[in-house]
């Protein structure tokens, strides 16, 4: 069953169309990613979903009940904005409890429980009593996610959540969402820019792009099957390079070095050829069958380094491990299993 059905929903902004038509039905305990850049509308489609934008266009149903001229406050659904939107002069515990007083949802006693579980949920049962000045980033940000979880609603809408974190809390705190969902089992609408976040959390990951779902899947799926140049640039900065599809069958590049393809390629002409930079491995400049390129760049990442490289009057990136290292100026080769090539509409 669908917890939530969005049709045909349209956005504008003035004369300044921002969505264009979206459908999407999201299945009861689904933990669904809207993924895409800044300006794609991902966070529209969550505030029209919430209540708090008006539709242009279209219908967002609610577990069946057609709830597009809803208020917020009757559409069983609860939402953590990317600013936490704490109360600072409440404690922790008041805090959790804030929606279930606004709505009237149980007795005192009843609530104060509901409060406990949910601090418990987070970690932050021995905080309870706490004023919100006096906690870290991280503890702020599992506040208010026991705010939106402890009303138990058909909907649960993250905004960016992590945005705010510095790089290791927010890799802990990707584990820790994964486990809140995995317990709670709650139908979860996760906005965010950051294409490892949506691969990581989701069962479902959906690309927007200019305001239309540029491809939807599971995440292994969507990653390793990109059906359009954006999808596969935005997942993952994969290398796209025009190339002529010919018998063979092979790919060759601008410079006529060619590239042996899968078999199972049989359209021909011109066409993209995308190189994922974790599936190139940089080899001898005379090994046979290796693309030649030249390095132009090295960066150290710590357990890494990513190489700049120009190949075929186009500039590429890899990531190679430390034991590999090679400098600018040098000529290197390079190889990739045909299975792991894929072949795009120019």
């Amino acid at each position: 069953m669908s917890d939530l059905t969005l049709r045909q929903i349209k956005k504008s902004f003035g004369r300044t169309e921002v969505l264009h038509g979206i459908d999407l039905d999201i299945q009861s305990g689904e933990f669904v990613s809207l993924l895409g850049a800044s300006g794609c509308g991902k966070t529209t489609l969550l505030r029209i979903i919430a209540g708090l934008e008006r539709v242009s266009g279209g219908t967002v149903s609610i577990a069946g009940k057609d709830v597009t001229s809803l208020p917020p406050e009757k559409r069983d659904i609860a939402m953590m904005f990317q600013s936490y939107a704490l109360l600072p002069h409440l404690t922790v515990a008041e805090n959790v409890r804030f929606p279930l007083r606004m709505r009237g949802q149980g007795s005192r006693e009843e609530q104060a429980e509901r409060v406990v579980k949910a601090l418990d949920t987070v970690q932050l049962a021995h905080l309870a009593d706490r004023r919100i000045r006096q906690l870290s980033g991280g503890q702020q940000q599992r506040v208010a996610l026991a705010r939106a979880i402890v009303s138990s609603p058909q909907v649960l809408l993250l905004d960016e959540p992590l945005s705010n974190l510095d790089a290791r809390l927010r890799e802990e705190m990707q584990v820790e969402l994964m486990e809140i969902h995995n317990k709670l089992g709650l139908t979860t609408i996760f906005v965010t820019h950051d294409q490892e976040e949506a691969l990581s959390l989701s069962d479902r990951v959906v690309l927007l792009n200019d305001g239309q779902i540029e491809q939807q899947g599971s995440p292994r799926a969507i990653y390793s099957a990109p059906e359009t140049g954006f999808a596969s640039f935005f997942l993952g900065a994969a290398n796209l390079l025009p190339v002529t599809v010919e018998d063979g069958p092979v790919a060759r590049f601008a410079d006529d070095q060619v590239l042996a393809l899968p078999e199972t390629q049989t359209e021909r002409g011109e066409r993209m050829l995308l190189l994922r930079q974790e599936d190139l491995k940089i080899v001898p400049a005379d090994t046979d069958g290796a693309l030649k390129a030249r390095v132009a760049i090295r960066v150290f990442l710590g357990a890494r380094h990513r190489y700049m490289l120009d190949l075929a009057g186009q500039r590429i990136s890899l990531n190679a491990p430390n034991s590999v290292l090679v400098e600018p100026g040098d000529e290197v080769g390079l190889t990739i299993d045909p299975e792991q090539l894929r072949v795009l509409a120019r």
